[in-house]
């Protein structure tokens, strides 16, 4: 797991071809067992499970852990808890990756204060378990290693998860109706370092290489269609056709019925909820480039 190396300023920041499983908007961290200063403190923020890992973000943007990630590789004794007289909540502890801007091991506690710890809990334990399948048992996590390119704002078709889930497998979906805020969402060129439930390979059509070096962001990118943001030079990824969420489910055919196609269509240039398929949202267009994790640190400083 790192520290401080899953945000870009106002957002958070994933890496190509992982998606956003679920999304809580209020929810408390406790980290003990770790004398790093940034664990100091309950923090607030967000939390989002995606295919390869859970992502803390901090809503205080002068707190020194702006965000935390958890690698379902490097998760250890992980339970969900249902006290008598409190509020459900996800313990466990997390290993540090090298590089990781920590040592040793972390232990901690999520609490959703909005509830769904037990929903939450349980679709982490699942996505860990089939990512599971896909690593070498007792496997250390590997060396945390920067972004080899710029990132941008993507719009959601480009790290939606499937409908209809993984290996038979369908996420509460409906117990996390809320989606992350339009433009919050960043994605670097970088493939995960780590399996996710899906495997350690992603989809060879158009935008995703394998190698982490895809070519465009998705048409219907907000405020730049079909091309490149101005503002950023980089690589970026484009989700392969014939699914709105942009990332093909193991075994799903290549076809798609006409309601598909139509929800295909509108996730293109809109929010595709997977609870409200014939619904969309179209997200303001994002002109600025976030700033570098060292860039936002030294603005703290200042």
């Amino acid at each position: 797991m790192s520290l401080n190396t899953a945000h870009a300023d106002h957002g958070v920041l994933i890496h190509a071809g992982e998606c956003i499983i679920l999304f809580s908007d209020n929810v408390t961290v406790e980290f003990y067992g770790n004398d790093t200063a940034e664990f100091k403190g309950t923090k607030n923020g967000r939390m989002y499970l995606t295919t390869h890992r859970m992502i803390y973000n901090s809503k205080n943007t002068s707190d020194s852990l702006r965000s935390f990630s958890f690698p379902f590789i490097a998760l250890q004794d992980v339970t969900v808890e249902q006290p008598m007289f409190s509020a459900n909540y996800i313990k466990g502890k997390v290993a540090a990756q090298p590089n990781g801007n920590f040592i040793g091991e972390v232990k901690f506690k999520l609490t959703f204060k909005s509830g769904g710890a037990i929903e939450f809990g349980q679709a982490m334990l699942k996505a860990a378990h089939l990512a599971s399948r896909h690593a070498a048992p007792n496997a250390p996590p590997p060396p945390y290693t920067p972004p080899s390119g710029p990132w941008y704002a993507a719009p959601p078709p480009a790290y939606a998860p499937p409908p209809q889930g993984y290996y038979g497998w369908v996420p509460p979906y409906s117990a996390f109706p809320d989606q992350p805020a339009p433009n919050s969402v960043f994605v670097t060129n970088s493939p995960p370092p780590y399996p996710g439930v899906a495997g350690a390979n992603y989809p060879t059509g158009p935008g995703f290489s394998g190698a982490g070096s895809p070519s465009a962001p998705p048409p219907g990118y907000p405020g730049n269609p079909g091309a490149l943001p101005p503002s950023y030079p980089g690589n970026a990824s484009a989700p392969p056709p014939g699914y709105p969420g942009g990332f093909a489910a193991p075994g799903a055919p290549s076809g798609m019925s006409s309601r598909d196609a139509k929800a295909a269509e509108a996730a293109q240039s809109a929010y595709y909820d997977p609870n409200r398929p014939q619904t969309a949202y179209v997200p303001p267009p994002y002109n600025d480039q976030p700033p570098t994790y060292q860039e936002s640190m030294s603005k703290k400083e200042n």
